[in-house]
């Protein structure tokens, strides 16, 4: 497992329970390793949406979101919704992506969230993923669980808008919710940049990490 600031990774996986998960929770950290590190492989892997409307919205979103990486995209199609039920497809298709690439980052829901797709996700992925670094992203919603984050990704306040801006460009058919706006993302960026002194950021939640201080 690695620390926090050891080096930059040339390999990162990207999970989420629905089309949109990654680009809301983790998109501005994405912008920012992806313009640092180009050629960066990013496997990505979201349970849901596939085969319609919003696989192809994800597929755009997060070529936009990953600039100049190598990203591999993978979009079942399990019911929104309905994780619980479909465990073993779920975890056969964590497990079948552990196999195939070996990250440095994991970005990931948190296994606090109270959505049961991305809490049932999140707990698969700390099962398949035990010798890695782990970030639980946030999402914020109607069932106000977020809580104390332990990590936090500053974001410029180009990277913030521009996170914003593709947020709404790719997912037209998101933006009815009452939640999908604006002010929502931003301010939730400017608080968690307040907590870790920048202007944004993006906070997650760690739920393992060993430290080297002899390095």
């Amino acid at each position: 497992m690695i620390g926090l600031g050891a080096g930059r990774p040339d390999r990162v996986v990207a999970l989420g329970a629905h089309c949109d998960d990654i680009a809301i929770g983790a998109g501005g950290t994405l912008l920012t390793v992806c313009r640092a590190r180009p050629g960066l492989r990013v496997d990505a892997l979201v349970l849901s949406g596939g085969g319609g409307e919003r696989e192809q919205e994800e597929r755009d979103a997060l070529a936009a979101f990953c600039p100049d990486a190598d990203l591999r995209l993978t979009v079942l199609k399990l019911p929104d919704g309905r994780l619980p039920a479909h465990w073993d497809e779920a975890k056969a298709a964590v497990e079948e992506l552990r196999g195939r690439t070996d990250p440095q980052l994991v970005l990931a829901p948190r296994t606090e969230d109270a959505h049961q797709d991305h809490r049932g996700l999140a707990r698969l992925v700390t099962t398949a993923f035990r010798d890695h670094l782990v970030l639980g992203y946030e999402i914020v919603k109607w069932d106000a669980d977020l809580g104390r984050p332990t990590a936090y990704q500053p974001l410029s306040p180009e990277v913030a808008e521009q996170k914003v801006r593709l947020l709404q460009e790719h997912y037209p058919s998101q933006r009815h919710r009452p939640w999908y706006d604006r002010e929502a993302f931003l301010g939730l960026a400017r608080i968690r940049g307040i907590e870790c002194h920048a202007r944004y950021a993006e906070a997650f939640a760690v739920t393992k990490l060993v430290l080297d201080l002899e390095g």
